[in-house]
């Protein structure tokens, strides 16, 4: 079986705004107010764009910047065309955060058919794309009472990339190795000093790198999986094939013009040119 061709990437354009009245957030270093999950955002026009977009770092709302629907947005928007304002929001509003994350578990799926050369795990990561896949869409038209458990999808589908993440950091040898720091599957590794580290093909899975100075490090093949990368600093990082690292890491942490990023991240606005 093949698995959907689906959009795992956001497109605004193409969303009724549903990340800025769906969700929640409280005044913290994120956010400079408190709002409640399906209250409007006071920024939100009318046609669904942000009125601060382009300086939403600068008066405060960091936590929008780091935040990706991976095509949740306009999946939801397609299967509601009534929108929040006139339809159904509260149905909206409920399937949306659940699309969203079932959306993250099938963009890692995607990448682990596209990463591992072993037939098997590749046939079973598409099989369970197609089955999560059409639990989604039953989900977008059945609404909130069909109901889907990301938590047991999580459970199923964490093997699964675990396997095929030793198999793709185990497939080819580094030569000329430096030493390497001592790091592992979630590791404290909060305000670390990784400057320069020899992290190829390491295992850094929910590893907490908040604030870890990471300038110039080697993460060529290394699984970061949920790894937490907060202010990171990735200043002449290499970046080109890590496992599973995605949009929201990228943009939580802080990089410049030569780090190294693979051809799906885009480079965020605020990093340094």
């Amino acid at each position: 079986m093949s698995a959907p061709v689906r959009e795992l990437a956001s497109d605004c354009t193409r969303c009724v705004g549903l990340c800025c009245v769906a969700l929640p957030f409280r005044r913290s270093a994120d956010f400079p107010v408190d709002k409640a999950a399906g209250d409007p955002c006071r920024n939100l026009l009318a046609d669904h764009s942000c009125g601060i977009h382009d300086r939403l770092r600068r008066e405060g709302w960091v936590g929008c910047t780091v935040y990706e629907c991976f095509g949740a947005g306009q999946a939801v928007t397609a299967a509601f065309p009534a929108g929040w304002r006139d339809g159904p929001a509260p149905a909206m509003f409920a399937v949306f955060p659940v699309v969203q994350q079932a959306h993250e578990v099938l963009r890692h799926l995607a990448e682990a058919a596209a990463r591992t050369d072993d037939a098997a795990l590749r046939e079973r990561a598409r099989d369970l794309a197609e089955e999560l896949g059409g639990a989604v869409d039953t989900l977008l038209t059945g609404g909130p009472e069909v109901g889907l458990d990301i938590g047991a999808w999580r459970a199923r589908v964490g093997p699964l990339l675990g396997e095929v993440s030793a198999a793709v950091r185990t497939s080819t040898a580094s030569a000329g190795r430096r030493r390497r720091p001592r790091v592992g599957p979630r590791a404290d590794l909060a305000g670390a000093r990784l400057e320069g580290a020899d992290l190829r093909e390491a295992d850094l899975r929910g590893a907490l790198l908040l604030g870890a100075d990471l300038r110039g490090a080697d993460l060529r093949r290394a699984d970061v999986l949920g790894a937490d990368l907060r202010g990171a600093d990735l200043r002449r990082a290499d970046l080109t094939d890590a496992l599973f690292l995605t949009q929201p890491q990228v943009d939580a942490a802080q990089g410049d013009a030569a780090t190294a990023l693979g051809p799906d991240l885009r480079r965020p606005r605020h990093w340094a040119g």
